[in-house]
């Protein structure tokens, strides 16, 4: 099982950006997917998750401007960043919850990561 993230990039404030994640591999069932970000010289930090069922949650600095969505079909995890701020970047981190073939629980995965860098 393997996370792949694309579509970080650079952009200008204001701009917008739209991060992909697909999981592959040998999967029975995928549970919540999420994005984290890490800014240079910080912690890790949660943005959003979205559960099987499409329910979501954002960390109060992701309400607004971040959109999180999933293709179920796909295994595939979006992140809408839209109105970018300089403050925004950060490598992107996917991560999610996947229970192998096979196996009777589900495991955490990660993805690669991907930068986004917003000039102003």
């Amino acid at each position: 099982v393997q996370l792949q993230a694309s579509g970080g990039g650079s952009a200008q404030a204001g701009g917008s950006l739209r991060l992909s994640c697909a999981a592959s591999g040998s999967i029975d069932r995928v549970n919540n997917m999420a994005w984290y970000r890490q800014a240079p010289g910080e912690e890790r930090e949660l943005v959003a998750f979205t559960t099987s069922r499409g329910m979501t949650n954002y960390a109060d600095s992701a309400k607004g401007r971040f959109t999180i969505s999933r293709d179920n079909a796909k295994n595939t995890v979006y992140l809408q960043i839209d109105s970018l701020k300089p403050e925004d970047t950060a490598v992107y981190y996917c991560a999610a919850d996947i229970q192998p073939l096979g196996s009777p629980h589900a495991y955490r995965y990660w993805g690669q990561g991907t930068q986004v860098t917003v000039s102003s």
